[in-house]
């Protein structure tokens, strides 16, 4: 563990990093005492307990913070993601990992609320939904983009809209529409990654598959088990079809990464698909099978080079769960969830803050493991 003052000196460092993005020292101060009472222990993070936590008489400076002082948090995501990057960056292994996740609230006022399907939830909800970008490698993984989806109603009602700080520019866009746009950051920014992986959500979406193999982005993304795939005698089966067809000597059971409960494993095969490809490039349908129930599998797409191993699109297909970590991590350490403001530009500015925090922790732990590894260690 780490003790106090190298916590303070490595805090003090991480904010000066991103300071310019706060041009008053009003705002710097607060977002600095925002971002300490993220890092607290405090059970719940909300306004009045963050307040409580630096000291203030009650939340309304914090407040400011979040709706009214003038800083850029777009430019804070740039920074939080190369932060993020320079901790964890690994351009053969590093994953960029698209998913959503519901923030439940009550009332029809908070921007982008209505009665949703959340995932957190597991069924309908009156909830906000958040779409974010992960990154992960060996080495750890944050949340390094997030975008808040305003579902179809909301557009539609430019009044509603000017009250929860929505601008007239803020079109309808889908989440299919807003995962591409934060991978599109990404790749423009130029961070270090071999792989996409997402959801079948994201994964369905053709446009989305396309686009990453003209940008030769390799990637493992799951479809349903309708979706329908060019087979490599040109038929158009659906993915359950094509996987039932494999022999049972193509499966292989493989380990896909270590979870809560330690390695998971299960049966795993590919079959080719689209027979006009690029040289040098694979595509497959790649599917994982439950070693206990042989009924429940999942299925994915992939696009990588040709000579991929199996286990290297298993192990692919297995770090999507690293943005549940992520998202584990930062509702329960960095208050990702605990917000109460309602605003648009607010649920920004605290969402952009509880990555920043995330990512902080993150490189703490880096810290550590290299002061435990330059540590001479005693004979025994």
């Amino acid at each position: 563990m780490t003790d106090l003052d190298t916590w303070s000196r490595s805090f003090s460092e991480f904010t000066a990093s991103f300071a310019h993005r706060f041009p008053r020292i009003e705002s710097r101060r607060q977002a600095t005492s925002y971002l300490r009472g993220l890092l607290s222990e405090l059970e719940r993070k909300n306004g009045w307990t963050l307040a409580e936590t630096c000291g203030e008489r009650g939340p309304e400076r914090l407040q400011r913070l979040l709706n009214f002082y003038a800083w850029d948090t777009d430019g804070l995501r740039d920074d939080v993601r190369a932060l993020a990057v320079e901790a964890l960056g690994d351009p053969d292994h590093g994953v960029l990992i698209l998913d959503d996740t519901g923030f439940l609230k009550k009332g029809t006022k908070s921007a982008g609320v209505a009665r949703q399907y959340s995932g957190t939830a597991g069924r309908i909800e009156n909830c906000q939904i958040g779409v974010f970008l992960a990154y992960a490698s060996p080495r750890g993984r944050a949340l390094i983009d997030r975008e808040l989806y305003l579902p179809q109603a909301w557009p539609q009602d430019r009044d509603r809209c000017r009250a929860a700080g929505i601008g007239d520019e803020v079109a309808f866009a889908t989440r299919n529409e807003l995962g591409p746009a934060m991978l599109k950051r990404a790749l423009a920014s130029g961070i270090p990654f071999g792989w996409v992986t997402a959801d079948e959500a994201y994964g369905q979406v053709s446009r989305l598959r396309m686009w990453m193999e003209q940008h030769g982005i390799h990637h493992v993304v799951a479809v349903p088990k309708s979706q329908t795939v060019v087979a490599m005698d040109l038929r158009m089966p659906r993915a359950h079809q094509v996987v039932a067809e494999v022999p049972e000597r193509a499966w292989e059971r493989l380990n896909c990464g270590d979870g809560a409960h330690g390695p998971r494993i299960y049966d795993w095969a590919r079959a080719d698909i689209r027979p006009w490809r690029e040289p040098g490039k694979g595509h497959w349908l790649l599917a994982r099978r439950s070693i206990t129930d042989p009924t429940d599998i999942a299925y994915y797409i992939c696009f990588a080079d040709e000579h991929t191993p199996l286990a290297e699109l298993a192990r692919i297909a297995g770090a999507r769960w690293a943005v549940q970590e992520c998202f584990q991590v930062a509702k329960n350490e960095t208050g990702l969830d605990h917000y109460q403001v309602r605003g648009y530009r607010a649920w920004y500015r605290h969402i952009t803050l509880s990555m920043a925090a995330l990512v902080f922790l993150v490189r703490l732990r880096r810290d550590v493991q290299k002061g435990d590894q330059d540590t001479p260690r005693a004979c025994v």
